[in-house]
């Protein structure tokens, strides 16, 4: 049985949060000095001299329209690492209690596992990438406080079977994570209309990927109303700047161009699978769901690595990940990118 008063840290549910000024007035006024700003101005050519809505309101009332959620349901983070971090210091006391990941995954669960002296518990995929049905039934018996499941999987592109996922969040006790930073490159719907279903999952997803907004670092968590309670409490109060807000409320005025964008990257996925399955030195091309591919390379992907930089080409050297030995992980770029990766790969043995 889930309840989540038990899987919050007691010191947590016993806090105040902090109170900014912007919490305590909301709204416009003629002389605003309460929060100690530069009432003078900004230095640069725009103003930013206000503190900026710390609950994104504009923001969430758009994104909720677009997800079919509730406001009440969306945290903004910098980044979905904000909200990984988050949830881990929300329910984990250090050195006491532990998560569980699925490796090969995502790194920054362990960072923020690491970081705030919570133990690790690692329960491998299986050689395709997907949750054996013992790796569900230890899922389900743990008594760890939450547990990561990247999907699609980075750094090996595919969904999770959403049977073994559905399993998960029907029979464990802590909160269930599931990361789809990749989810706009999927043909499967979103965790997000199940929230009602499972008051225990916690969906993240980023505007880095398909909306292109890496640079604004703006990552979004959804859960219960309850959930995003606590993360607002232990968040810092004005995390997500100004700046940010605005160019997102624009760039979620731009729906058409996304939607270009994101038809253009899955044209290119398709294109660089047919062509890489033709290239010789790939040896296994796996699926993907993402905006990446992974491949295992021969004889040595290292080798190819270091070949592609001095042609002046970066990808992701994933060899070291448990699974993904002989791997490289390869971004859809731009048409001529693409273009470019692949006539370098066959002349890597020519």
């Amino acid at each position: 049985m889930f309840e989540l008063e038990t899987l919050i840290r007691p010191n947590i549910r016993a806090m105040q949060p902090y109170s900014s000024a912007r919490d305590e007035f909301q709204g416009e006024a003629r002389v605003m000095l309460d929060a100690n700003e530069n009432s003078l101005g900004s230095a640069g050519p725009q103003q930013f001299n206000r503190y900026p809505d710390p609950h994104q309101r504009a923001v969430k009332a758009e994104l909720a329209q677009l997800k079919g959620v509730e406001p009440a349901q969306i945290f903004l983070g910098n980044g979905s690492d904000e909200a990984i971090d988050l949830l881990v210091r929300l329910t984990c006391r250090p050195g006491q209690d532990h998560i569980l990941i699925l490796p090969p995954t995502y790194g920054m669960y362990e960072v923020a596992a690491n970081l705030n002296d919570v133990r690790l518990e690692r329960i491998p995929l299986t050689p395709d990438f997907q949750l054996a049905p013992e790796a569900v039934a230890h899922i389900v018996a743990s008594d760890a406080k939450l547990v990561f499941l990247c999907s699609p999987n980075n750094p090996t592109g595919n969904l999770l079977h959403a049977e073994a996922v559905e399993q998960v969040l029907r029979g464990f006790r802590g909160l269930v994570v599931v990361d789809e930073a990749y989810a706009d490159f999927a043909a499967a719907p979103s965790w997000t209309t199940r929230l009602a279903e499972f008051p225990n999952l916690v969906v993240l997803q980023t505007f880095s990927k398909a909306w292109g907004l890496a640079g604004l670092r703006l990552g979004m968590a959804f859960a219960s109303p309850a959930i995003i309670g606590y993360l607002n409490k232990i968040k810092p109060p004005y995390n997500v700047s100004e700046a940010t807000q605005q160019h997102t409320l624009a760039a979620l005025a731009d729906a058409p161009h996304f939607e270009q964008m994101r038809q253009e990257l899955l044209a290119g996925r398709q294109w660089l699978q047919q062509q890489l399955s033709t290239v010789a030195i790939v040896e296994q091309l796996f699926p993907s769901d993402a905006n990446f591919l992974l491949a295992r390379f021969r004889p040595d992907a290292t080798a190819v690595y270091e070949y592609l930089l001095g042609k002046g080409i970066v990808v992701r050297n994933r060899t070291t990940q448990p699974g993904c030995a002989g791997t490289l992980r390869l971004t859809v770029g731009t048409p001529a990118e693409n273009e470019q990766l692949v006539a370098a790969l066959r002349d890597y043995a020519a």
